[in-house]
């Protein structure tokens, strides 16, 4: 009776071994000429956290701490959709992107958490960025300090009407020279990707 009950484990063992060295053997593995670079695509933003808008000079004495620049943050979340068309599930290393209000670039941001993407999916990843009022302004004075003479218009009016119309979709924000990379058994992809809010 034990030698019986022996033999049937040992079967079954046997059998499910098989059964999983099958299916291993059936999923395509990745090659050179087989990975597709997955697509990227934006699809919201939203405004995670809001303080509205104001700015504080340095020559203003705050009631505790140091007294410097400092104006509203904005923390935006922008959500990706990351489609995998490989029949081999893919891993997302990192991604990155520019982020321009209007034809502003404002910040760079990028997101170093990984995720595995399984075959045929498409997976959701969301990046945080603050936005600093006064690292803002710096921004726009120094790169984009001509576009804002051509439009007649200075840097304190024109982040108070972003800050104050950004949650109406008053603007567009852009995505801009985005860059994801991607992974499968040491072979790497990299997609490009750009996007608009709203569309």
């Amino acid at each position: 009776m034990r030698m019986q009950s022996w033999c049937t484990k040992w079967t079954i063992v046997v059998t499910l071994a098989l059964m999983l060295g099958g299916c291993a053997a059936m999923t395509p593995q990745p090659t050179a000429d087989s990975f597709k670079a997955p697509v990227v695509t934006l699809d919201s933003m939203e405004v995670a956290h809001y303080w509205g808008w104001w700015f504080f000079a340095k020559t203003v004495q705050p009631t505790k701490g140091t007294a410097g620049d400092y104006g509203a943050p904005l923390d935006l979340a922008f959500v990706f959709n990351v489609n995998n068309p490989n029949p081999f599930p893919v891993m997302l290393e990192s991604l990155k992107f520019t982020v321009a209000f209007e034809e502003f670039d404002l910040n760079s941001l990028s997101s170093n958490e990984t995720q595995w993407i399984p075959p045929g999916k498409t997976n959701q990843v969301r990046v945080h960025g603050m936005f600093d009022g006064q690292q803002s302004r710096l921004n726009l004075m120094l790169v984009g300090g001509q576009k804002l003479k051509e439009k007649g218009v200075d840097a304190f009016t024109q982040l108070e009407k972003w800050w104050t119309t950004i949650s109406e979709g008053k603007f567009p924000v852009y995505v801009k020279e985005g860059a994801a990379v991607f992974k499968a058994d040491g072979l790497v992809r990299v997609s490009s990707f750009n996007g608009k809010y709203p569309n």
